[in-house]
């Protein structure tokens, strides 16, 4: 059972079948796919969300290797903004995305932090790796903000193209330390 989170403007509720119509409304843009990895297709097709729920997203919480949240304002609770999703690996540890009208407000920051928080002290991983497109600016801005370091630089495949990325990283300790000196608003 996944744990719904609350930051101070947003619901995080665990990721159901019944969102994959919200997700389809919102997620297919290129300023959102752009940067994320090649196994997403694209031009999305118009059951993407469906076929990702159902045979990517549901199965892998089911068997305890992802966790994955939808983003809710608290305003209207109701509707899906974007999502958000820690997973076990030695690679990629934390993905999202935001719906185009919501972007630049800070809410994936604050999503971000409550969600990480969660892989430390819920999960008790040691460490969350993360690769980011160099290009993908916004993206690289959240790990700066919450005391990431990058660890390596690689080229990475994405629905755009192949990109210079880095491995951004944090340990459990250096996240505690960051939260200590910049708690969530």
């Amino acid at each position: 059972m996944i744990a719904e989170l609350e930051t101070p403007r947003l619901l995080l509720k665990p990721l159901q079948l019944a969102d994959a119509g919200a997700i389809q409304e919102y997620f297919p843009h290129w300023e959102i796919v752009r940067f994320l990895t090649k196994a997403v297709p694209w031009p999305y097709p118009s059951d993407g969300a469906l076929t990702f729920l159902r045979e990517v997203a549901l199965p892998a919480m089911e068997l305890g290797d992802a966790w994955h949240w939808t983003l809710r304002r608290k305003e209207n609770p109701a509707q899906v903004v974007g999502s958000i999703g820690v997973m076990k690996g030695d690679h990629i540890n934390r993905g999202f995305w935001i719906g185009l009208p919501w972007q630049g407000q800070g809410l994936m920051t604050e999503a971000s932090e409550a969600v990480t928080d969660y892989w430390f002290d819920t999960l008790g991983f040691p460490v969350m790796r993360i690769p980011k497109a160099v290009a993908n600016v916004a993206s690289r801005k959240i790990s700066e903000r919450q005391g990431m370091r990058i660890i390596a630089v690689e080229e990475h495949e994405f629905v755009s193209g192949t990109w210079p990325t880095e491995i951004w990283e944090i340990t459990a300790e250096e996240w505690r330390a960051y939260r200590r000196l910049m708690p969530l608003t």
